[in-house]
Parts: C-alpha cells; structure tokens; sequence
C-alpha cells in the first residue's frame, strides 16, 4: 500500500533555504489586485504605456517569414552581437568587442546569469538601498547573501552613495559590488568619478562590479548616463547588465545582453544553454532593427518622460503630506508621503479610493518606507489624470 501524499506546506518546507528564503514582490502583491481593472491608472510597475515601435515589430514579422524561427548560438547570433558593439560605439564611444556580449531572456536573466556566473554559497553581495527588489532575490536563488547599503540623503532630498560607506560593509565573504545607475527606484545617477573610484575599490580588493545600466538614456540633464564601460578594460572584473525593455518599450519580448570580461564567452555559452538554450531567433532580429533604427524612439520616449516627470512634480508637491524629490535619471519618482500608515497599507488604499495603482516603498527594502515609487513613463494626459485622482484622496496642503 503506497503512502498518502505529503501535505503541500511540507513540501514547501522541504525546498532548499536558498528558494525557501525568497521574497515575496510587494509590487506583485499591490499590482494583482487591480491588475485587470481598466479603470487602474497602473503606475505600479517599470513599463512605458507606448506599444513596441513598427520597425521592431515588423523586423520580427519578416523574421519569422524568412524562417527564422529555429535554435541558435546560446550567446545569440553574430549579427546582434555586431550591432551591439556598433550601439555602444555610437553612445558612449567605446570598443567592445562582439565576443563579449550575451543574449539573455530580458534583464533579469543577465542578472540571474551574472550570479550563477560569480556566487558560490555564502558569498556576500553589497547592494545599494532602496533598491529593485530583483537584484537581491537573484543573490539569493543562486546561494549568495545580499548585504545592503542605504543610500544617504542630503537636505535637498538627493540621494548620495559614498564609495566609503560601501567600503566599510566588505567583509571577507564579500564578492561583488553591485551597482544601478539611473537608480531603480531612487533617481540616483552615480558621478563618473565615483564610478572610477569605484573601480579602483574592486580592483584593490579583487572585487567584481555588476553594474545593472537598463536606464541609462532616460536622464534629464541632457546627457546619457555614464557607463562603467568607459573606465574599466576588458579584463576587469566587470559584467554589465542591460535589457531591450525600457528604451524600445519591449518588455514583454523578454530580450537583454550582458558585457562580459574577454575571455568568459565559453562560460556565458554554457549558461545561455542551460538557462534558456537562446531566446527566440526571430526576437533577435527584432533586436538589431531596434539597435539600428530605433535611436529616434528613445528620444521620444525620453521626451516624454521628462515632460510627464515635471507634471507629477508639479502636481504631487502640492498635496498635504507629501514631499517630492526630483530624480536625476530612471522613470520613478520616490514620493515620501506622511499619513501614518504603511507604505504597503497607503498603495491599497490608493489602488482602492483613487483607483492609482503605485509601488510601496518596502518593496525596495526597509529603508523604503514611508515612500511610494510612482513610474511617470507615461502619458502627459495620464499623469495629469493620476495627479487628479490622488489629489481628490489626499487632499491639497
């Protein structure tokens, strides 16, 4: 007679600490419930409201046509690898060579692929915070423990990362130093010479730098974010993680890249493999018409979220409680808003009274709280809407 299956919360319990140990996505909590009501002015999570341009769409079409559908180097083909070198060349004007990106299934797989790459179990991660919630959950699913840096924050709401703060958290158990510039969710835009200082922390301690640079077109000074690029050289202990999402409004086609020291194309080949085999063929093609034709849709989209930024600033500065601070660069907004609940318990009450969907602040770590992150990748039309609406629940000063 075979036993009786074991009850489901034990076979929760029996899972590895490593899974057992992983958050649960307070965006996700806020997000499902308003998730398929049409009426939600959904700002909740990091996703421009504009469709995928018709050059990426169309390149993926005549793709597909020509029978492009079929597997592929792990790595991805050599023609994307090409047009990502010329991309990098054309932006911040440096030589990375082919050899030295990877194709991944979006950029939370560059970065799941970074830590399978680097951690083994216990090795530590410093992680400046608030931060997106992705990066440390990665740490923990591959055997690492995430060590958070607060971020400070001067008198005039910026946020500041003195490289000694990050300095003192290295232990011996220390790895990686990871870095998010423009900052999810803070705005924060790390300053060349930090990076370079940076680096030279890394390099004195045989440290690795995964430096997450998904925003760093959207800046609002009127010029791109700075690149750890620019100062390192290929055989530092560098990955550079990126992703198709944000600048080409493709985020559910789930295509990224990461730059990797010369040398490591083998071991990325092994982990494209095994993490996804390689993302569709046809994806990829999409891929280099966006790289080679869609600089003029970043500029849109950048146009625009600046225009949206200064209306949420606007708006939001003039309501009881709620103290805005301008971000340098991203598309989030880190509002502080004094009302005694918790940062959680004032996105429900928004979801349910203003019909706004927002991003608790604890979402991005304790220190989040207090703070709701608002995404103004969207409409001037409906950031005004979503100001209305919150003015209409919190009341103007």
């Amino acid at each position: 007679m075979s036993a009786a299956p074991r009850p489901a919360a034990d076979l929760a319990d029996s899972l590895p600490e490593r899974i057992r140990g992983v958050g649960t996505s307070q965006i996700g909590l806020v997000a499902d419930r308003g998730r398929d009501d049409p009426d939600v002015v959904k700002l909740w999570i990091g996703e421009g409201d504009l469709p995928t341009p018709d050059i990426v769409v169309e390149a993926a079409h005549r793709a597909m046509l020509a029978g492009e559908t079929r597997y592929t180097y792990s790595r991805g083909i050599p023609r994307l690898h090409e047009a990502l070198s010329d991309y990098h060349r054309r932006h911040w004007g440096v030589e990375v060579a082919p050899e030295r990106f990877a194709i991944t299934a979006g950029g939370m797989n560059a970065i799941m692929q970074a830590c399978q790459a680097l951690l083994d179990t216990g090795d530590e991660v410093i992680i400046p915070s608030p931060n997106w919630p992705n990066l440390a959950e990665a740490v923990r699913v591959t055997g690492g423990t995430p060590v958070t840096v607060p971020y400070r924050r001067s008198a005039d709401g910026r946020f500041s990362l003195p490289i000694s703060d990050i300095e003192a958290a290295i232990t011996p158990r220390t790895r990686i130093l990871v870095v998010n510039s423009p900052s999810n969710p803070t705005g924060w835009v790390m300053p060349l010479a930090e990076m370079e200082a940076l680096r030279d922390l890394a390099r004195a301690r045989d440290l690795w730098i995964i430096s997450d640079e998904v925003y760093a077109h959207f800046t609002y000074g009127n010029a791109i974010a700075p690149s750890f690029l620019q100062i390192c050289t290929p055989s530092d202990r560098l990955i550079v993680t990126n992703t198709f999402s944000k600048n080409w409004a493709m985020t559910g086609w789930r295509a990224g890249w990461l730059v990797y020291p010369q040398g490591l194309a083998g071991t990325f080949g092994k982990l494209g493999q095994y993490n996804t085999t390689s993302i569709p063929t046809f994806i990829q093609h999409a891929a280099v018409a966006a790289l080679e034709e869609g600089d003029s849709f970043i500029r849109t989209m950048v146009g625009r979220c600046a225009e949206s930024r200064t209306i949420m600033m606007e708006g939001l500065s003039r309501l009881k409680g709620v103290t805005v601070f301008a971000p340098e660069g991203a598309f989030y907004l880190m509002a502080r808003v004094d009302t005694g609940e918790t940062s959680l318990d004032l996105a429900f009450r928004l979801l349910r009274e203003a019909k706004v969907g927002v991003a608790p602040g604890t979402a991005f770590g304790p220190e989040g709280e207090g703070f709701i992150r608002i995404c103004f990748a969207v409409s001037p039309a409906l950031a005004r809407e979503a100001v209305a609406r919150l003015t209409r629940v919190l009341g103007e000063r």
